[in-house]
């Protein structure tokens, strides 16, 4: 029981003490110089642009095959039931 509670506690840290050590590393380096490249650079962007996606069309598509909207359904009133009054006498 001694044994798994320091392999445990010790031996599964080295990873995670690693990887401290790698992004410590990796802050205190220094920036690569990059003299060489400024001497061809032409001033113009290293990134490709895409070309803009067409817009989309301005009439709503209607339906799988452009179909026209059904028509809605006919509107009904309402009938309000009045109770009829029982008079027993």
């Amino acid at each position: 029981m001694d044994w798994a509670f320091i392999y445990l506690m010790l031996v599964l840290k080295i990873p995670i003490a690693m990887l401290l050590f790698i992004v410590w590393w990796a802050i205190r380096s220094a920036p690569e110089s990059t003299e060489a490249d400024n001497a061809d650079d032409t001033g113009g962007s290293k990134t490709r642009r895409r070309h803009p996606r067409k817009p989309l069309p301005r009439h709503p598509r209607r339906g799988p095959h452009g179909d026209p909207l059904p028509l809605p359904p006919p509107r009904t009133r309402t009938v309000v039931a009045k109770a009829k009054s029982t008079d027993h006498a």
